[in-house]
């Protein structure tokens, strides 16, 4: 597939504001559904290439740009999601901030990129409420949370004030409650999902990995099909180490990059701790770093990966983990 054109879109909560790279056309739509059927409309015929090589170019902007990508898809039109960051910094030094001007830059960093990776494929209505519902519960989890310390510490150094703690108590448990619900389902949709549900069963037949980062692991992968490795992913998460060093001057330490997906990054160290309890391998290997002076987070790091390098293990293969320590002699 051979793309010789592209039409780059800003998306903003109302409007789509798109420019065609070849001929530097633009035109502002509504960002509802028959605004976009337009935009498609439009763009099929004021550029240079049929629908197949058309490439359609946006940045990702969540639930924003979620009704845009569904047509796309519907409409078998290429199209390639991507951070905003990644534009930003593509495009070298720029000034001011305009819907325009940004939709002319997205083009010209799509045409600049258009043979690089993959097309991006429009994720299982499953794993599209899934991913919504996890967003969902995170929030909820923190305000939880938040509530419960603030009411710890009142009841430190307060006296009783029976209505102060009672409602902060009646909403902890309301949070809790809708929490449960959303737990369950989230359970049902993985069960009614034969691949997801035999996906969910082969990452937590490895030792630290719960359901909670089961479920991680396989929204933010579309299933294990959006990463080509183990290591991408392990990058995607900030986990993956990089060097830092310049000419002969610069060495500086090895370390993880700021860029990351915390929440993935959280999670995938609280399973790296429970693994250290949990499995004899990783706690045997933990106690030998230490004692050769290597330093926790570092061997807990390296823990993460490998964490992740057997969750791609066992779903790309097909079978369950299997502990090779129990077998040496």
């Amino acid at each position: 597939m051979e793309i010789i054109d592209v039409i780059g879109i800003d998306v903003s909560k109302l409007t789509l504001d798109c420019c065609v790279h070849s001929n530097g056309l633009q035109r502002r739509f509504a960002n509802h559904s028959k605004g976009i059927a337009k935009m498609i409309k439009w763009g099929l015929t004021k550029s240079n290439g049929d629908r197949e090589n058309l490439l359609f170019i946006l940045e990702h902007t969540g639930l924003y740009s979620d009704r845009l990508v569904q047509m796309l898809a519907a409409d078998d039109c290429v199209m390639k999601v991507v951070s905003g960051l990644e534009i930003k910094r593509s495009l070298g030094i720029t000034r001011g901030k305009d819907d325009r001007a940004d939709a002319r830059r997205i083009a010209l960093y799509g045409y600049r990129t258009r043979e690089e990776g993959r097309p991006s494929t429009l994720p299982s209505a499953t794993l599209v409420r899934l991913k919504r519902l996890m967003s969902l519960r995170r929030k909820l989890v923190a305000q939880r949370a938040g509530h419960m310390a603030t009411l710890r510490e009142q009841k430190k150094v307060l006296d009783q004030d029976a209505l102060l703690f009672w409602v902060q108590e009646d909403i902890i448990n309301l949070l809790t409650w809708r929490i449960n619900d959303l737990e369950r389902e989230m359970d049902n949709l993985m069960q009614e999902d034969p691949e997801l549900r035999e996906m969910l069963r082969l990452l937590m037949g490895i030792k630290g990995i719960g359901k909670v980062t089961a479920r991680f692991l396989i929204v933010y992968t579309s299933g294990f099909t959006s990463f080509g490795s183990w290591r991408k992913f392990a990058s995607y998460c900030g986990i993956a180490p990089f060097p830092h060093t310049s000419g002969t001057s610069v060495r500086g330490r090895t370390r993880i990059s700021r860029l990351a997906n915390l929440e993935g990054k959280s999670l995938l160290h609280q399973c790296a701790l429970s693994a250290v309890k949990s499995s004899p391998e990783m706690k045997a290997y933990y106690e030998r770093r230490l004692e050769m002076g290597k330093s926790k987070m570092s061997t807990l790091n390296i823990i993460r990966n490998k964490l992740v390098a057997r969750a791609f293990a066992v779903v790309n293969r097909g079978t369950p983990y299997v502990n090779t320590m129990k077998y040496a002699s």
